[in-house]
């Protein structure tokens, strides 16, 4: 396993917030590289995103997130994208920056830590329900034209 010099933390500016492009584009293709940065940034101050990235000698994973609170679940962390870079997966990046995550919700206070996945990502369903994640909902979309 990779890792004993790898160090996670949360991209809280412009640069920081640029540099982890690369790998949430491999998770979101569709995102543009210019936006990126300003569309994280109002996020964070409209809606408490924060984006935390794992590096180790480059970043090799990176995860957006937000803590929130529901009414019939109380307070929760929602890891809202989780991203490994395809030259370092299965290297042990993507469960240090999981439990660091689950660290974060724990120091929250929080009562759960979730995340949804779509229905085709079937590695990743294994890797979360390898962490002790379980399925419990499905989750429904419908499209608002605009």
């Amino acid at each position: 396993m990779q890792g004993n010099s790898a160090l996670i933390g949360l991209a809280t500016d412009g640069p920081q917030i640029a540099a982890c492009y690369p790998v949430m584009a491999e998770l979101r293709p569709h995102l543009n590289a210019a936006e990126f940065a300003p569309t994280v940034l109002h996020l964070m101050n409209t809606t408490g995103f924060e984006l935390a990235y794992l590096d180790d000698g480059g970043i090799k994973a990176v995860a957006g997130f937000r803590v929130s609170e529901w009414l019939h679940a109380g307070k929760y962390l929602e890891i809202e994208d989780l991203v490994v870079t395809g030259s370092a997966r299965s290297k042990g990046y993507g469960g240090q920056l999981f439990d660091w995550l689950l660290a974060r919700a724990e120091g929250r206070s929080c009562r759960e830590l979730r995340l949804l996945s779509g229905v085709k990502r079937v590695d990743a369903h294994r890797f979360y329900l390898r962490k002790g994640m379980v399925i419990e909902a499905h989750y429904f979309s419908i499209k608002v034209p605009v």
